[in-house]
């Protein structure tokens, strides 16, 4: 009888296990839940920097000894941008950068070559953990340049302050992972790059250590909201034992009338293990003051972004060496317009700038440099 059993013991179970299938298979997710989009995609973009320059001084001289302003009309950049998703988990970029070859020995000299800037996967961990937490690898942003050109958004009148004097690069090879604080109190962005930039090949094997940490304080405020507070420290080597470093400190405040930011720099470089280390620092103070002009004339859709007047006002200073009294001191002012757009992944901008760069006790002495331009910029 008990030999009898099981065979009766096993069927009973299948058929439970048949019958609630159909039950199991009718339970809809909660209403609260929204599935994740698995749908694969991919979207082509790009960026343009254009700009007419006028050079007033230095005064520049012909072959045959005419003197003459130097101005020219140029694309200063142009990005293809090509984003999309495999799934909800995995994410990408490729982004070529066409800029002008300005090595003196190529034979590309003057030409506008396409170079790659961007290229990586990502890795999306909202499944395990908070939003907006991902792990990227390939060639990606660094993360302090990209992090301040959210908020500055004038690159297409010239770099931010610590990769205009050469102290970072916007992009670089390596891994990096970034994740927010707990109820919108900031975010970590930490990884480790080849530390040579995008544009070079890496020559040995010391690797760079990069992190930044953001600090939100009042994220329930209003206008207090958009204060932000930023630690960035970049620790390198030349060469083993030839230490290149990086300390940045941020002070951002983004508002709908204006952004401004507060930076310090200090900087430590040995490039070869027998050299003297040199020790730099220096400030960046810029502020964008906007007002917005009339109603957009059609009812927009949502992601509207309205036309408006910005003037830019920014002076960086920099002592390259603390070891004298040299400093390069550079001054900009200028008056932007932005036009509406119904789209808020498209936009465009006119510039007219004025730039002058001071070389103070410099060895041999450097002439002052003024310039007037007019900036465009166009991405979607």
């Amino acid at each position: 009888m008990r030999a009898a059993g099981w065979p009766l013991l096993t069927i009973s179970v299948i058929l439970i296990a048949l019958a609630a299938a159909p039950v199991d298979a009718q339970v809809t997710p909660a209403p609260d839940r929204t599935p994740p989009d698995d749908t694969p995609s991919v979207r082509v973009g790009g960026t343009l920097f254009a700009d007419y320059t006028y050079t007033l001084a230095p005064t520049s001289f012909e072959a045959n000894g005419r003197a003459f302003d130097a101005n020219a009309f140029n694309i200063a950049r142009a990005y293809i941008n090509v984003t999309g998703q495999l799934n909800h988990l995995f994410a990408f970029r490729i982004t070529p950068d066409i800029v002008r070859e300005t090595g003196s020995g190529s034979s590309l000299n003057g030409r506008l070559t396409l170079n790659l800037k961007y290229a990586f996967l990502q890795l999306n961990l909202d499944d395990w953990l908070w939003r907006g937490t991902y792990v990227r690898a390939g060639m990606i942003q660094t993360p302090h340049i990209d992090f301040e050109e959210s908020i500055y958004r004038y690159r297409f009148q010239g770099p931010v302050f610590a990769e205009r004097e050469g102290y970072l690069v916007s992009s670089d090879s390596g891994i990096a992972f970034r994740t927010q604080f707990p109820r919108g109190y900031g975010e970590f962005v930490g990884g480790v790059f080849n530390g040579e930039g995008f544009a070079k090949v890496e020559v040995n094997d010391q690797k760079a250590v990069q992190m930044r940490g953001t600090l939100r304080p009042f994220p329930n405020a209003n206008a207090a909201r958009g204060v932000r507070v930023s630690v960035f420290y970049d620790a390198d080597h030349y060469t083993s034992n030839a230490d290149r470093q990086r300390l940045i400190a941020l002070a951002s405040f983004e508002h709908r009338f204006v952004n401004a930011g507060w930076q310090y720099l200090d900087a430590a470089d040995r490039t070869s293990a027998s050299a003297a280390k040199i020790n730099s620092s220096g400030y960046s103070l810029w502020a964008t003051p906007r007002v917005q002009l009339g109603p957009v004339p059609v009812a927009p859709p949502a992601g509207v972004v309205r036309a408006s007047l910005e003037g830019l006002f920014r002076y960086d200073r920099v002592r390259p060496d603390a070891a004298n009294d040299s400093t390069k001191d550079r001054w900009i002012a200028g008056m932007a317009y932005w036009p509406s757009m119904r789209v808020a992944t498209v936009s465009a901008a006119f510039l007219l700038d004025y730039e002058q760069v001071r070389y103070r006790q410099f060895t041999p002495p450097r002439p002052t440099e003024k310039r007037l331009a007019v900036h465009m910029l166009v991405t979607f």
